[in-house]
């Protein structure tokens, strides 16, 4: 009877345990680059991918506008009520903290009433086009996991894009068209991220999904990453292995959610009506009450911490890589070709660890080390350095290179090319004991095991 009813709970657990968990873990976070693990050889790093957690990236950008004095207040003005397009005596004065409204409120907090917004000149000057470029910035390489989101405290603008750097601002890509008719705007036709599919997932479209006037439901355009993830992952994104394999392998798709600047494009105010109404231009403006951009430092899957210091973000390097997004194998550490840490296998990924070059080595220092991991040298590039193979790489003491990833030594030997006696480990050996110390070798021998031991910290 017990045995039964604990069963039967079993079970429910599981049960209610597979409905709460809404991602399976069998992905993973990639938030630790290495752990210790104990092996017959003693302690080993084993490496993994990692990659920083996901963030408010607004916390670190430099906001640029241009025109630079297109902000509202400087000198006074009025302007119409949102909710009353014809009620024109709402002020804005940049030399009154009351009544300013400058470009940080686009990212300070929000939830407080009256929420608290940026805004430009009104349209005073037309038929002259009133457009305003607001460039985010954040002099690194950043990932997006996340929808950009801006909410407007005005109306929608009629015509906007959005569109993104991935070299800071030298060059600039369209990321998405917004218009209340793209025909007319952008001579392309309307379409949805619905319209698209794992083919199409980076299209450039026009959306008119977004483009609206005075609604107080109305305030919020969209950039949905999420829903180009879907596309992957599945509709509540639980397949993240199948998106982290097309990242992986698709360099056209990591990059298009990969930017080291966004601009906001905006072209044409929200006018509601078919015609501009010239006897009320204080109606026609532009007001951002919040901007939200979520996604992580890029690092190349060999960093889990990003430091914001000096007004710049940089990772801080694992695996023997450094750069601002661990792009380069450390100097001494060039034995084979940088590669960016992969996703797969999952859940922890493949390293792919900078290793000591040649011309680094010298003769091996007696220090007691932790060696790094065999297993986290097997790594899906094919241009990577072998453990092991029967060129140079020559496993000593009558080894056999397995598959190139590791020695299989004889029962008296150990070490990564089985240079090492066991019994020099347990301070055994003997004159009598019927085992010598390795022959000398070549010189190739020492500089292998030199440049395969400095390969991780040393155990202190």
């Amino acid at each position: 009877m017990y045995l039964s009813r604990f069963l039967s709970i079993h079970a429910l657990w599981v049960t209610v345990s597979s409905v709460m968990q809404p991602y399976p873990l069998v992905w993973g976070h990639y938030d630790v680059c290495k752990t210790q693990i104990y092996t017959e050889e003693g302690k080993v790093w084993d490496y993994m991918a990692c990659q920083p957690e996901s963030t408010d990236m607004t916390k670190y950008l430099k906001v640029k506008l241009d025109p630079p004095d297109i902000t509202c207040g400087d000198p006074p003005e009025t302007f119409c009520a949102m909710g009353n397009p014809y009620m024109c005596n709402n002020e804005c004065d940049a030399s009154t903290p009351e009544l300013a409204h400058p470009p940080e409120l686009m990212f300070d907090f929000e939830g407080r009433h009256p929420s608290t917004f940026w805004q430009s000149a009104t349209w005073k000057d037309y038929p002259k086009p009133l457009q305003v470029n607001i460039t985010l910035s954040w002099s690194k390489t950043i990932e997006l996991t996340d929808n950009i989101v801006i909410t407007f405290e005005s109306g929608r603008p009629d015509q906007m894009i959005l569109e993104k750097s991935l070299d800071y601002g030298r060059t600039w890509q369209p990321y998405q068209y917004y218009a209340t008719d793209c025909l007319d705007a952008f001579h392309m036709d309307p379409k949805s991220v619905k319209d698209l599919s794992q083919h199409t997932v980076l299209e450039i479209i026009c959306t008119e999904e977004y483009s609206t006037g005075y609604m107080t439901n109305s305030k919020i355009i969209h950039f949905e990453i999420k829903d180009r993830f879907a596309f992957f992952a599945g509709p509540w994104l639980r397949n993240m292995a199948s998106l982290y394999g097309q990242l992986d392998t698709t360099k056209k798709l990591r990059d298009f959610f990969t930017v080291t600047d966004l601009r906001i494009r905006l072209l044409r105010p929200a006018v509601g009506e078919i015609f501009v109404d010239e006897l009320h231009l204080a109606r026609y403006f532009y007001a951002i009450s919040d901007i939200k951009v979520h996604g992580r430092c890029k690092c190349n899957l060999h960093a889990t911490v990003c430091v914001y210091d000096n007004s710049k973000l940089t990772c801080e390097c694992e695996h023997n890589t450094t750069g601002p997004d661990c792009g380069k194998c450390k100097k001494n550490y060039q034995g084979r070709p940088w590669s960016p840490g992969s996703y797969l296998p999952i859940p922890k990924g493949t390293a792919n660890t900078c290793i000591p070059s040649i011309s680094s080595i010298g003769n091996p220092p007696k220090f007691n080390r932790i060696w790094p991991n065999i297993s986290s040298l097997e790594v899906s590039n094919p241009k990577q350095a072998n453990v092991c193979d029967n060129e140079l790489l020559h496993c000593q003491n009558g080894g056999t290179c397995y598959n190139n990833v590791r020695c299989l030594c004889p029962a008296a030997y150990t070490g990564i090319l089985c240079e090492k006696l066991r019994c020099e480990e347990a301070g055994s050996c003997g004159s009598d004991s019927g085992q010598g110390a390795p022959p000398p070798g070549s010189p190739a021998l020492l500089l292998l095991t030199a440049m395969l031991g400095t390969a991780s910290p040393l155990l202190v």
